[in-house]
């Protein structure tokens, strides 16, 4: 056998050998193992992370806008009605979440005729008209 051929041989050899290693056949079954494990999480891809993120920044700005008409519409309605309510300013974003926070509510004024009746949440309860 002449040194080329042999050389050759062994190459093809060793060829077939690692297209038939087990480790080709490890690395497919990773491949599947991960590929269900995934398919049974709740995982969105990049772009729809994205997508909403965006819809919820300008919810958000929308949201902002809204309270401060609100609170513009109620200064009014204070000044013409001559009562001196104070406005509540908007609750701040938390730096952690960027979303506002939740607080108490701080009641509104109920007069001794208003239905008192317990309400389970402090903002349930009715108002005074």
């Amino acid at each position: 056998m002449k040194p080329e051929d042999f050389l050759k041989d062994v190459q093809g050899k060793l060829g077939d050998l690692l297209r038939q290693s087990p480790a080709k056949d490890v690395e497919r079954n990773v491949r599947a193992v991960l590929a269900q494990g995934f398919s049974k999480l709740d995982i969105v891809t990049r772009e729809d992370f994205d997508t909403q993120a965006q819809v919820l920044a300008r919810t958000r700005q929308r949201l902002e806008e809204l309270e401060r008409r609100v609170a513009r519409l109620e200064q009014r309605g204070n000044e013409s009605t001559g009562a001196a309510a104070p406005v509540a300013p908007a609750t701040p974003a938390t730096p952690a979440t960027g979303m506002a926070a939740v607080a108490p509510a701080t009641g509104g004024v109920a007069s001794a005729t208003a239905n008192t009746a317990a309400a389970p949440f402090p903002s349930a309860a009715p108002l005074a008209d």
